[in-house]
């Protein structure tokens, strides 16, 4: 009886050590994101000034935001601290979970997963930035041109963060493919050939996404979709050249 409980025990032990790192690496994120959250939230309403920014100057004359519930003004800059903070200690966020995964992986697997982690987030932040300086501009100007003779634009700040917090996520993700697609041909889940042949679905695909994930406008969904298509295209290309690597 007692050989049994030693048996048991000796398995169990492994689990239970995952599992204690595993809360602590997901302690060190949380402790990650508040470190950068303090400083953030102190200039919380600079920093919304600045992502309001590309609305604001297409607002006519004498048009102002407005905050239409009594705790907007503390919460909307909150919410918008808390949510940078977390885009910002995504690299390090990743680097726990890859600490924690490493090590079940073999070596050849470890030097390809690495290069697609680093890339992963350089074009997470490649999206949100080209929504900012591109997509925003473009929107914004529209949706300011077409509202009807005597209309004031007075857009909610929380209304409006939601709406650029939404973009920010889709073109983050949208610029994610080239990752999937890689993963996808590693994996063997499909081939670059056969991605090749179904490349309208693709293509009909990328258009459906954007015009679920953005405002019901043709231009911010023709915005989201072509980098989605090159991007889709651009995996491709390079795991041809990863692929062989890898067989290695």
């Amino acid at each position: 009886m007692s050989t049994e409980n030693t048996r048991a025990e000796e398995e169990g032990q492994p689990l239970i050590e995952h599992l204690i790192e595993l809360r602590n690496r997901i302690l060190h994120a949380l402790v990650a994101i508040l470190i950068v959250f303090l400083p953030l939230f102190y200039f919380a309403n600079d920093l919304y000034t600045f992502i309001s920014r590309p609305l604001r100057q297409f607002l006519p004359e004498g048009a102002t935001m407005i905050a239409t519930e009594v705790a907007s003004p503390f919460l909307t800059p909150f919410k918008l601290s808390l949510v940078l903070a977390i885009f910002i200690a995504i690299p390090y966020i990743l680097h726990q979970i890859w600490s924690f995964i490493a090590p079940g992986l073999y070596s050849n697997e470890r030097r390809v997963a690495l290069p697609l982690l680093t890339s992963s987030i350089l074009l997470f932040y490649a999206g949100i930035a080209f929504a900012f300086y591109v997509v925003f501009p473009l929107v914004f100007g529209f949706f300011t041109s077409v509202a009807p003779e005597g209309v004031t634009i007075m857009t909610d700040i929380n209304r409006y963060l939601d709406f650029v917090l939404k973009l920010f996520f889709a073109f983050g993700i949208a610029f994610e493919i080239p990752i999937a697609t890689m993963l996808l041909i590693w994996t063997g889940a499909t081939d670059a050939q056969s991605l090749k042949r179904k490349r309208p679905y693709v293509i009909i695909g990328c258009f459906v996404v954007g015009m679920l994930l953005t405002p019901p406008d043709v231009i911010s969904q023709i915005l989201l979709a072509l980098p989605m298509w090159l991007l889709f295209e651009l995996g491709i290309i390079f795991s041809g050249i990863i692929r062989p690597q890898i067989k290695h």
